[in-house]
C-alpha cells in the first residue's frame, strides 16, 4: 500500500493539539450534572460510565482517518505482459542401471537429475519435456511450460522401470517425435549418457540425421569418470542392485558425431561440477528473446478509512445525545 499525498498526514500532528486544548479547557466550561438512572444508585457504577471515558478518543480517531483519507492510501500491483520469443526443449536421460554408480555423489543419476532440475527452473519462459531410456525409451513428460510439473517428472525417474541396455538411437528418436510437430523455432535436445549404444532398433545416427532434417540441435552430453568404479552388477528380485567394481569406459566419438550432424555441441561431464557447468553454458547458447511490459494497477482505499471516520463520529454523536447525555446548567 502506498500513499498518493503524504503530506497531508501533517494533519496527524493537529490531533495532540486538540486534545491537549480540550482537557485545558474542560475546567472552564459550565458544570455538567450527571443524573444516575436507579440502576446507578443501586449497583454504583455502569457500563455508561466505561463507555462515556471513550467518546472524546473516538471523536479523535475519526479525526486522524480522515487525515490518513485524504493521504490517499492506494493499493498498487504491477503485471508482466511477457512478449517470448520460447524455445522447446526435450532433455533426454539415460535411465539405465550404469547410471547408478558411485563416482558421483550419491550416483550419476540423481546429480544429473537435480542439475536438469535447476536447469528448468531458469527456464521460466520455454516448454520443456522429459524423455528416458535405457534398452528402450519414453515419453515422461510433454513439452509444457509448467517448471514444476517438469521437476516432478524428474523426481520420479528410476532406473528399472525398462530393460537394461542403453538405446541412444532409441531415446533421441523419442524426443525428436516430441518437437516434430512443434511451432517453436528453436528446437533443442539436450542427451544425457553414460554408455554405449548397445540396443534398440533406430541407430543413434539415423536418428540424429531426422533431427537435423527437422531442424532439431542435439547437444549431447557424456557423463561419468573412467576406470574402476562401483557399479550395479546384478539385479535383486525386490529391484536393489549388487555393487561391484567395474571397469567403466565409453566411446564418445558417437556423441560427438551427432551434436556436430545437427549443429550442436557435445559436452563430457567428469563431475558434478562439470555437469552443471555444461547446463549453464547451454543455458547461454540457448536463450529465449524475452520482451517484457509492466503494468501497474492502483486501487483507492481512501473512501475504507472515511467511512470508518463517519462511522465513529455518528456512533459518538448518538451517544453522547441519547444513552449518555447530560445535562447542563
Amino acid at each position: 500500500m502506498i500513499l498518493a499525498q503524504p503530506i497531508w498526514l501533517l494533519l496527524l500532528l493537529i490531533v495532540p493539539l486538540l486534545v491537549w486544548r480540550q482537557r485545558r479547557l474542560s475546567g472552564q466550561r459550565q458544570l455538567v450534572l450527571v443524573m444516575p438512572g436507579q440502576e446507578a444508585l443501586r449497583r454504583g457504577a455502569t457500563w455508561r460510565v466505561w463507555v462515556r471515558r471513550w467518546l472524546p478518543p473516538m471523536r479523535w480517531v475519526a479525526l486522524g482517518l480522515l487525515a490518513v483519507a485524504m493521504a490517499r492510501p492506494q493499493q498498487q500491483w504491477q503485471e508482466e505482459k511477457v512478449q517470448a520469443d520460447a524455445i522447446d526443449i526435450v532433455l533426454a536421460l539415460d535411465i539405465s542401471p550404469s547410471m547408478l554408480s558411485k563416482d558421483f555423489d550419491p550416483d550419476r543419476l540423481r546429480v544429473a537429475k537435480q542439475v536438469a532440475s535447476d536447469f528448468v527452473e531458469n527456464r521460466p519462459y520455454d516448454r520443456i519435456g522429459l524423455v528416458a531410456f535405457s534398452a528402450e525409451a519414453f515419453t515422461q513428460c510433454p513439452l509444457t511450460t509448467d517448471r514444476r510439473v517438469v521437476q516432478q517428472f524428474l523426481r520420479d525417474l528410476q532406473v528399472g522401470r525398462l530393460d537394461d541396455g542403453t538405446a541412444i538411437g532409441m531415446g533421441l528418436a523419442t524426443a525428436v517425435n516430441r518437437l516434430k510437430d512443434s511451432p517453436s523455432r528453436s528446437k533443442i535436445v539436450i542427451l544425457l549418457t553414460d554408455g554405449e549404444n548397445n540396443a534398440g532398433y533406430i541407430a543413434p545416427m539415423k536418428a540424429a540425421e531426422i533431427a537435423k532434417t527437422l531442424g532439431i540441435r542435439v547437444y549431447t552430453v557424456g557423463v561419468g569418470t573412467t576406470g574402476v568404479v562401483l557399479s550395479p552388477a546384478r539385479r535383486n528380485p525386490d529391484g536393489s542392485y549388487d555393487y561391484s567394481p567395474r571397469q567403466m569406459e565409453f566411446d564418445t566419438e558417437l556423441l560427438n558425431e551427432m551434436a556436430i550432424l545437427t549443429g550442436a555441441k557435445f559436452y563430457r561431464a567428469w563431475s558434478e561440477k562439470d555437469l552443471a557447468g555444461i547446463y549453464d553454458e547451454i543455458d547461454r547458447l540457448e536463450k529465449t528473446k524475452v520482451d517484457v511490459s509492466i503494468l501497474r494497477h492502483t486501487t483507492e482505499l481512501y473512501y475504507w478509512f472515511i467511512g470508518i471516520a463517519v462511522v465513529f463520529l455518528l456512533l459518538e454523536t448518538l451517544l453522547r445525545w441519547t444513552l449518555l447525555r447530560s445535562v447542563t446548567i
